[in-house]
Parts: structure tokens; C-alpha cells; sequence
């Protein structure tokens, strides 16, 4: 048991850090591993590998993310910030490297080999986004004198610009739909909503049109051409009941091409059942739910920005995939949190679940920089006197 007594770095973060919302991230970690146990070996013998390749190297990426997770939760805002920075900048420059001299999978451009690892740059590059736009809209509310606007536009153009380029429309969408979703809750008022619409349309329909990849998904989903993952995702939904079929279900394991990452929510369901579906489900919701509660607790616009961009990140993320699995949305490639196969997302949203945990500690005022407008209600009223 750890003393309140002892004053090390260890103990103030255990008494500091919400263990409820780390209590509910380790569970799912945890129930990540079990269920990558069920659902991977299918895949594995499809890519000639032995059966828990992709068990044993998902359970040790996510006992890595856990460290990481810990370790970012250590740090203060400040520090957070300064994070964000560094991975922002280092994923942008790899992103753009991976542009002239990435791998190539499934007509995109997303991956880099770097440091003896494939790496998709763009999952570490999100949190540093999230939190640079939530800092730059604050400091707009905090120093009206300061460009931040202008800066975050800056920031959304490069980010989302570079992801269109890979192409991986799905993600610029998602980072997008956060930034909107802070814009808004940072003040400025709703009658900017059909312009950030506008806006939103337009790039899908430049992008429908000049994507061949995205269009083709587009169509696919609208009935254009073949849906056959989807139609079995649907079909295992349908049949698997509350307990499903058991683990090494046939059915699910010969016909679900991408059961170790974009459809393991589908495996999930044909293996274990809708009742195993509905346990991560009230799990995911529990995290968002306690991430959202301790994000209104703050009394830093930048804090309860920075939080409830990373919750949204997350939240609108394990929402899109659930959705693809049940044929609610076209195909995106977007990984479920904790549970999908994949290094880069997984060590990526524990850097977000990590950052959540560090700017929700309960810091010494001492320990924060100073807010002039700490009481305002980001999000439930105008900021009178700022936005001009």
C-alpha cells in the first residue's frame, strides 16, 4: 500500500490521477488482450503465420501502452503541452516522409518503416493536434491580441491535408469533426455552423470526386459494387445471439477477411455474442462518460478544451468503427480502441488516455498557469467581452 506520507513522484501521481477512469482503461486493456486471443488466430493462419502471432504482439503492444499511458499521466500540463508540440511536428515531418518514400498498402500511403518498425505517423501526430488546437482556441479566448484562430485553421489545414494526401479520408474527417467540436465549445457562436458545414461538405464532395479509393467506398456502401465484409459482418451480428457461437467459430473465422483489426468488433459478436459486444460497449462508455465528467470539473478553458478534444478523439473514433461493423457507415480502415490489431494506434490512443489522466489530476494551483477567465463555462455560455 502506498503512503500519503511519502512525498516521491509515484505517490502524488496515485493520489493525484483519477484511478477510477485508469481503473476502467486497464479493464479494457486487459479485455483487449482476450479478445485479440479469440479472434486473431483465423487471420494468423491466413497470413501464413503461426496461430497467436497477432495475439502475443497485440498483448505486448498493449503492456507497452500501459507504461506509456502511465508515463504521459505523470506529467503536468505544461509538459503536455510542450508533448503535443513534439509529437505534432516529429508526426507531420514523418508524414510527409512517408508521402515520398512510405509503404504502400490498399492503394494508401499511410505507413513508414522507421527504426526497424512499421509506424503510421498520423496516430501520434492526433493527440499533438488536439491539444495544440485546444491551446491555440484558448489562448484566442485568454489574449484576444493573439492569432489563434488563424493559427488552429492553420493547424487543421496541414494536418488534414496531409492525411487526404495519403489518402486516408476517414481520419481527416475525424480530426475535422473534433476541431469543429472545439471551435464551438471555446465560445464562438452557432451561426458559424453552416459555414463550418459548408465547409465540411464541400471537402467531401472535392474529395469524392478526385479520390478514386474514397469514391469507390462511397459507392460500395450505397450499394455501387461489392460489400461482402460488410454483408458478413452484418450477417454474424445477426446470427450470433447473446453468447454467440463459441470460440473458433467457423463461420467467423473463414469468412471475416480483416477479423484481427476493422472487423474484430464483428468477431467479437460470432465468437462470444451480442452480450460480449454490449459489456465493451457500457466499458467505452464508462471511460468517455468519466473522461467528459472530469473534463467539467476543470477550471482551465485549455485544460477542459484539451480533455474534452482528446475524449471526443477517442469517443468519436471506437463510434465510427462500431459503425462500420454494423453497416451503419461506408468502410474508413479505422482501428477500435484496445482492441483492434495495431501497433501504432494502440501506443497512439494511450498517449490521448494518458494526457486525459495527467491535465485531470488534482494539481496544486501553484503547479498551473494563471486563467483570467478560469470561470466561464466553455461550451454552455458566450464568453462576453471576448469574442468581438
Amino acid at each position: 500500500m502506498i503512503s500519503r506520507a511519502d512525498q516521491s513522484v509515484l505517490t502524488n501521481w496515485w493520489y493525484s490521477v483519477d484511478r477510477t477512469l485508469l481503473s476502467l482503461i486497464v479493464v479494457l486493456a486487459v479485455c483487449g488482450a482476450a479478445v485479440s486471443l479469440a479472434a486473431t488466430p483465423a487471420a494468423a493462419l491466413r497470413f501464413g503465420v503461426e496461430p497467436f502471432y497477432f495475439a502475443k504482439r497485440h498483448a505486448a503492444t498493449l503492456a507497452a501502452a500501459v507504461i506509456v499511458m502511465i508515463a504521459v499521466s505523470m506529467l503536468d500540463p505544461r509538459s503536455i503541452r510542450r508533448l503535443a508540440l513534439v509529437l505534432f511536428a516529429v508526426g507531420v515531418v514523418l508524414m510527409a516522409a512517408a508521402l515520398v518514400q512510405g509503404i504502400e498498402r490498399n492503394g494508401a500511403t499511410r505507413w513508414l518503416f522507421f527504426a526497424g518498425l512499421v509506424i503510421q505517423p498520423s496516430e501520434f501526430a492526433k493527440p499533438g493536434f488536439v491539444v495544440l488546437s485546444a491551446w491555440l482556441l484558448s489562448e484566442s479566448l485568454r489574449r484576444p491580441d493573439m492569432p489563434g484562430l488563424p493559427f488552429a485553421v492553420a493547424l487543421l489545414a496541414l494536418f488534414c491535408g496531409l492525411m487526404v494526401l495519403q489518402p486516408d479520408m476517414g481520419q481527416a474527417l475525424l480530426v475535422a469533426g473534433i476541431w469543429a467540436g472545439l471551435f464551438f465549445l471555446s465560445g464562438y457562436p452557432l451561426t458559424y455552423l453552416p459555414l463550418v458545414a459548408g465547409a465540411g461538405l464541400a471537402g467531401i464532395a472535392l474529395a469524392y470526386v478526385t479520390l478514386p479509393h474514397f469514391a469507390s467506398r462511397i459507392d460500395r456502401f450505397f450499394g455501387g459494387g461489392d460489400t461482402h465484409q460488410a454483408d458478413v459482418a452484418v450477417a454474424i451480428f445477426r446470427e450470433a445471439g447473446w453468447f454467440g457461437n463459441g470460440l473458433g467459430d467457423v463461420f467467423t473465422r473463414s469468412r471475416l477477411p480483416d477479423a484481427h483489426n476493422d472487423y474484430i468488433f464483428a468477431a467479437l459478436a460470432g465468437q462470444l455474442g451480442i452480450a460480449a459486444c454490449l459489456f465493451i460497449i457500457l466499458l467505452y462508455a464508462l471511460i468517455v462518460w468519466r473522461g467528459m465528467k472530469a473534463a467539467t470539473r476543470e477550471q482551465h478553458v485549455f485544460t477542459r478544451l484539451a480533455v474534452l478534444g482528446l475524449i471526443m478523439l477517442f469517443g468519436f473514433q471506437l463510434l465510427t468503427n462500431i459503425a462500420v461493423n454494423l453497416n451503419l457507415l461506408p468502410a474508413k480502415g479505422m482501428t477500435l480502441p484496445f482492441l483492434s490489431y495495431g501497433r501504432s494506434s494502440l501506443l497512439g490512443t494511450a498517449v490521448s488516455l494518458g494526457m486525459v489522466l495527467g491535465l485531470t489530476r488534482r494539481w496544486p494551483e501553484s503547479r498551473l498557469a494563471p486563467d483570467p477567465y478560469a470561470q466561464v463555462q466553455v461550451g454552455l455560455v458566450p464568453f462576453e467581452g471576448v469574442r468581438r
